[in-house]
């Protein structure tokens, strides 16, 4: 009997065999570098993107901002910021398809570049873009004189809800001309082939067979440029303040700055769930449409471009007047306009001077604001390379549950206004000791741009195959090792251009900074908008020129850099 107990204590199977309850040793959790990597990267994304989202949320719901939300102010600047979004994108998806359509699908004369200067105004900031216009059409620009002596009254004065409509457009429609190109690169050009050989005209066949095949990228663009301008905040201020048009973005910029409602934070953290409401609805309904596409094969052939016979010289010297009349036009007048000493003197030999840049480069405010956007981008640049590239490494390297999550997690900022993100670190700083401080629009710098390192890191990872990790794997490394040696070296080419183009994006972003604007935290951006309040429309001018040069040559270096 001794011998058959100590053989049942010492074999589970027996014990269970005889009716007596099995015991299973505790499960041990190994916790390897890798699963501390990860579960570093994912602590990191929700503090930087979940908190502030729920942060909005809870102040909105606990708060009591929503009875304000009934005032006229509130009402009107709803209405402003929904008809100028709507409008600007709808204008903004005709104006880039068209000229999608005629640079990729026609015989136009100059394709190369129309295309390249088409595409320029999204390498502006908008609020440059506006001051730039301003001295095109502003008042007391020499267009709108030399009209009113002729014909009694401005050509246009660009304040007030058209001029504000107007701009959105221009600075938007680049986007939808991207996105609308991108697809039609994708529609088969056999079944336009296919019309024409049924009798169908070449006009006839693009507008009833690869029109109607481009209204998802269409639907896509106006959802997401409709969203951006909902939200935009240099435009609206610069333009539309004077003309007595006010949004929600300049609305809440009011409450904060003035305290003219009881709870101003409250207040506006109503208004941002409301914008984030729009936002992420805007995102599900792309979602739902992304997934009942449906998806055409690969075109074997290229494209028989539209021949546009005797009319292809016309509408090529239209398309450049008009691409150029948008883009080159207003740097030019706003060179014009730093040149000069004071608004309304004319443009002569005897008055060009540099008086303008040399006030706006010496004024203190220039100096700390240049010095503390070098500061926050070069920061925001550092640590949004190095969490981009682990994110993009980790969720297209790995096989994981979560991934899916992750990554959609790190990108949900782009699909989420910059005013709300603003609020949100807003209502977080004080709780967190970062009020009045730098750290704060640091902070909403990383919400903001992390998602372009992602992005730029895994596309191309993703499309790279895991061999060499494998390979390292079989060799003994370590699955953390392996990523670090193999696929951080592929993609920090990649890395690098996304922390570049976020170093470039901070340096001259407003909505973010004007909001959590603290003492002696002041950036460029703000002091260029600062100057533009005050009315030194010249050292605006000279400066806004200079961060559009600096800008335009730094995005065209990073696109020579990756490409």
């Amino acid at each position: 009997m001794a011998s058959s107990s100590n053989a049942l204590a010492v074999s589970p199977a027996g014990a269970a065999g005889h009716g007596h309850p099995r015991r299973f040793a505790p499960a041990r959790v190994r916790l390897d570098g890798f699963a501390l990597a990860r579960a570093g990267l994912w602590l990191a994304i929700t503090a930087l993107v979940l908190l502030p989202i729920g942060t909005i949320v809870v102040l909105a719901a606990t708060g009591g901002g929503w009875s304000e939300l009934t005032s006229p102010d509130v009402r009107v600047a709803a209405v402003n910021s929904l008809v100028s979004a709507t409008l600007s994108g709808a204008l903004a998806v005709a104006i880039g398809t068209l000229f999608a359509i005629l640079l990729e699908r026609t015989d136009i004369p100059f394709r190369r570049t129309l295309r390249l200067l088409a595409l320029s105004p999204m390498l502006m900031p908008p609020f440059v873009g506006a001051i730039a216009w301003l001295s095109l059409l502003g008042p007391s620009s020499g267009l709108n004189q030399f009209w009113a002596a002729r014909f009694g009254g401005p050509l246009w004065n660009l304040y007030g809800g058209a001029g504000v409509v107007f701009l959105l457009t221009i600075h938007s429609f680049p986007i939808a001309m991207m996105i609308v190109t991108a697809a039609l690169r994708r529609v088969p050009a056999d079944l336009e082939q296919a019309a024409r050989i049924a009798g169908s005209s070449a006009p006839r066949a693009l507008g009833e067979v690869t029109l109607p095949l481009l209204r998802p990228a269409m639907l896509s663009s106006f959802m997401l440029i409709a969203v951006a301008n909902l939200a935009d905040f240099g435009i609206p201020s610069i333009v539309g303040l004077p003309g007595r048009y006010v949004t929600l973005s300049t609305l809440v910029y009011r409450y904060l700055q003035s305290g003219t409602v009881e709870d101003p934070l409250a207040v506006v953290a109503a208004i941002g769930f409301l914008l984030l409401v729009v936002a992420l609805l805007g995102v599900v309904v792309d979602l739902f449409r992304s997934r009942t596409r449906v998806e055409l094969d690969a075109q074997s052939a290229a494209p028989a471009r539209l021949p546009l016979g005797p009319a292809r010289l016309p509408v090529g010297i239209i398309a450049a007047v008009v691409i150029v009349a948008v883009t080159i036009l207003p740097l030019l007048t706003l060179t014009a306009q730093a040149l000069l000493p004071a608004p309304g003197v004319p443009l002569s030999l005897e008055t060009i001077t540099l008086a303008s840049f040399e006030r706006a480069l010496s004024s203190p405010g220039t100096l700390s604001g240049v010095t503390n956007s070098l500061w926050l981008a070069g920061m925001a640049a550092l640590i949004c390379g190095v969490l981009g590239l682990a994110v993009g490494t980790v969720v297209t390297r790995t096989r994981a549950r979560g991934n899916r999550a992750l990554l959609g997690l790190s990108l949900l900022p782009q699909a989420i206004p910059g005013l709300v993100i603003a609020v949100a670190w807003l209502v977080i700083a004080p709780r967190i000791g970062l009020y009045n401080t730098p750290w704060i629009i640091l902070c909403a710098y990383l919400t903001s741009f992390v998602a372009l390192v992602v992005q730029s890191v895994s596309a191309p990872l993703a499309a790279t195959p895991t061999t060499a990790e494998e390979a390292a794997r079989i060799s003994g490394a370590t699955k953390l090792r392996a990523l670090w040696d193999i696929s951080c070296r592929m993609a920090l080419p990649a890395a690098f251009s996304g922390a570049v183009l976020v170093a470039l994006t901070a340096v001259r972003e407003l909505t973010l900074s004007v909001l959590l604007l603290a003492p002696g935290t002041q950036t460029l951006g703000v002091v260029i908008f600062n100057l533009q309040q005050a009315g030194a429309y010249n050292a605006s001018s000279a400066l806004s020129l200079i961060v559009a040069l600096v800008g335009l040559a730094g995005l065209g270096l990073t696109a020579r850099a990756s490409r």
